[in-house]
This record gives structure tokens, C-alpha cells and sequence, in this order.
């Protein structure tokens, strides 16, 4: 019978049982301190604030002065967020010395001689023990106590140097991919506007060849007509949009179909029509707009402004257009009085038809929605290899650790 002081998974030539230890045996605490007198925008020194951790260090303010200082290789470890945040008992770890500041509300870990940082780093990092001090409710404020007194299993030196080699190597290849994810959003952000007119032109700045005419601005109306109602079929596939990740499904979405009585009245969508969510969020302040892509058919809320595309326009180029937020000026002077109760903007279908865009050729329109939708799929292969790593990663925290 396998003993309960070893992990499932194990490097080998280790053996020995690991030993039940608190966190104030393997290492020292202290508390950051206030900077908010010392922010500055080019300061010297970055803020290791809670935002920063619960980003990985991509989210940064500075301060002029070092007023709490970290060294290299000891650890940050958020101690506030609200109910059910993300940043609780985040760790971050500390790469350089003389660059980060300790910021109130985050603790500083040291690792003693005979405990190895990454190794601490990533037991710590949202521990099922830090995490049952959030109930859902309340802001949740660790003390001090709270975290010396954690225990967890630890093995030798070697094994932990083992252990956070492996993790390091593993995170750092995340990094790799989060890197390059990224850099593929900025290549598609900067196409879209260069590759739409703005400000009044009437060709953009960056063309395929053999197109030279202009633009014309048309109202969307003239390029489009209404999809609504359905045929009676209920069980078709129930969708939501998301600003972030355009047509969901709602069981994937909210773990169930939320359209209940409402469903009778759900719009009939087909693969290629498009719909216009005039909720307002953070990443769309005056909504957004998705063609269907992953469905032969399915049925959305009747609240969306569903339409399609006639003949010799592109669905896909309705999409990107407004993807690049060129329509939000004319959709901004339709809001009357800001957001409903249920976060719907007050735009009316026939409101939002009548809005000007530029569209070319269409077979300029066929090219550049070729373009785009290649760039997106590039973009999601490199989304779910992420996602992989990180599920990997789950899985090895699991079987590698006590």
C-alpha cells in the first residue's frame, strides 16, 4: 500500500517519505507596505501590487522610491481580494534584485536555505488551504498567522530542486506561448486598422494588390436585411455571445440552458448570418457583432439584432468591421440613456440599420475575410496549445505533490 506522505508521481532515486511542515519552518514572512504617495508613471521600481500578481507581472505601476524591497527569488503571495477573486493567494516569484517594491496587502515569502523557491512557489500558489478562507461573500483578508501556520508534506533539498526545475521549465514554456499569443492579437489588432478606412478616407492604408477604388459608405440596411423568428424546431443548439469569445453554448457557458420559457421566441440562426449583442461590457462598450461560423443552425436571443448579408457583400467583412470599433461613433449618438436593467443598450433595430459603413469591391471584402478568419484560427491553435499546458500543468501539481 502506497504510503500517504509520498506523491503519485516521482522523480526517480527518491524514495524517502516526505515531512509534514509549517510554512513558518521553511520560511519568513512579512508584510509589504503603502505606496501610494510614491506612484509614479516612470518610476524606477515596480509595485508588487495584487493586480501584478494576479497578471504575472504584465499589469505594472512604479514608484520612485524602494520602499519594500524584494530580492531574488523570494515570493510574492496576495493576501485581499473580493469574494471569489482571482488574485487570492496568488504567488508571484521574484526574479531580480533592486527591481520590485512589497505593496500592502501582499506578503513576502523567504525561502530558508534548505527550501528551494520554485518549489515553495508552486505548492503555495492558490493552495486549496488559502483558498477555503474565501466564503463567497466577504472580501477575504489573510493574516499572518493564517499563512505561518499552513502545512504542507516537503521532501529533501534535491527532490524539491528537482520538482521546481521540472515546474520551472513548464512555466516558462507557457510564458513562451502566452508571448506569442499575444503577439499574434497586436499583428491582428494592428491589420484592423490598417486594413479599414478611418477618419473620413476613403481607402485604407494597407490594401491587397490590384485594388484601387475607393470605398463606398453605405447604410447597413442597403447591404442587409432581417433574420428573425424560427420554425418551431427546439432542439437546436442554444447560444450566447460573448464579447471576448464571440457564439458560446449556453450549457458550456452557464453549465445549463438558461433560455427557458423564452426559447419559443429564440431567433433561428443559420451558419453565416450574423447577430448584434447591444449589451454593453468592458471590452465593447457599444456592443458587438458575430457572424455564425461553428453551427449549420441554432437558436439565439431574440433581443440580438439578427440579419444577414445580401448578395456580393461578406458576412465575415461585417464581422471585422465592426470588430475594429469604427461603427461605435454612430452607435454612441443612438444611445439615449445609457444601459437598460438587463445591460442592454437602447438601440432599435431599425436605429442600428440606418448606420453608415465603407465597404469595397466584393471580392476585396471575400480577401480580407479570408485573411482575418486564417489569423483568428492561427490565433486559437496557439489559445488551446495554451490551455493544454496549463491543464498539464494542473495534472502534474496534483500527482507530484503530496
Amino acid at each position: 500500500m502506497m504510503s500517504k506522505n509520498i506523491p503519485q508521481l516521482r522523480f526517480e532515486g527518491f524514495t524517502y517519505d516526505w515531512e509534514q511542515r509549517k510554512l513558518i519552518e521553511v520560511a519568513d514572512y512579512r508584510n509589504g507596505k503603502a505606496h501610494e504617495k510614491d506612484i509614479s508613471e516612470y518610476g524606477d521600481y515596480i509595485v508588487v501590487n495584487s493586480k501584478f500578481v494576479s497578471t504575472n507581472g504584465l499589469v505594472k505601476k512604479y514608484s520612485d522610491e524602494m520602499i519594500a524591497p524584494l530580492s531574488k527569488n523570494e515570493i510574492a503571495f496576495v493576501l485581499s481580494d473580493v469574494p471569489n477573486g482571482r488574485a487570492i493567494a496568488r504567488t508571484f516569484l521574484i526574479n531580480e534584485d533592486n527591481k520590485y517594491s512589497l505593496n500592502q496587502r501582499i506578503a513576502g515569502i523567504t525561502p530558508h536555505a534548505d527550501t528551494n523557491s520554485y518549489f515553495l512557489h508552486s505548492l503555495m500558489n492558490r493552495n486549496h488551504y488559502f483558498l477555503r478562507f474565501d466564503d463567497g461573500v466577504s472580501q477575504t483578508n489573510l493574516s499572518k498567522k493564517e499563512v505561518e501556520k499552513w502545512v504542507e508534506f516537503y521532501p529533501s533539498y534535491e527532490e524539491q530542486q528537482k520538482i521546481g526545475s521540472f515546474f520551472k521549465q513548464l512555466d516558462e514554456t507557457i510564458a513562451l506561448h502566452q508571448r506569442k499569443l499575444e503577439l499574434l492579437k497586436e499583428q491582428k489588432k494592428g491589420f484592423l486598422q490598417k486594413m479599414f478606412p478611418k477618419n473620413g478616407a476613403k481607402v485604407p492604408e494597407l490594401r491587397f494588390a490590384g485594388f484601387a477604388d475607393d470605398w463606398e459608405l453605405r447604410k447597413l440596411k442597403d447591404v442587409t436585411e432581417r433574420v428573425r423568428s424560427n420554425d418551431g424546431r427546439m432542439d437546436l443548439p442554444t447560444l450566447t455571445m460573448s464579447a471576448s469569445s464571440g457564439w458560446l453554448d449556453q450549457k458550456d457557458r452557464f453549465s445549463g440552458d438558461i433560455s427557458g420559457k423564452e426559447k419559443k421566441n429564440y431567433t433561428l440562426l443559420k451558419k453565416g448570418e450574423l447577430s448584434y449583442n447591444h449589451g454593453n461590457s468592458k471590452l465593447a462598450k457599444y456592443g458587438v457583432v458575430f457572424s455564425l461560423t461553428n453551427y449549420e443552425e441554432a437558436l439565439v436571443p431574440r433581443v440580438y439584432h439578427s440579419f444577414k448579408a445580401l448578395e456580393n457583400t461578406s458576412a465575415d467583412f461585417i464581422e471585422y468591421m465592426f470588430s475594429t470599433k469604427l461603427p461605435d461613433r454612430e452607435l454612441g449618438k443612438l444611445v439615449s440613456s445609457g444601459a437598460r436593467m438587463d445591460g442592454l443598450l437602447n438601440i432599435n433595430y431599425d436605429d442600428f440599420m440606418n448606420i453608415h459603413i465603407s465597404i469595397p469591391n466584393y471580392e476585396e471584402q471575400i480577401l480580407m475575410s479570408a485573411f482575418f478568419r486564417k489569423l483568428d484560427e492561427t490565433i486559437a491553435l496557439h489559445q488551446r496549445k495554451l490551455d493544454l499546458l496549463k491543464e498539464q500543468i494542473k495534472g502534474f501539481l496534483q500527482k507530484m505533490f503530496v
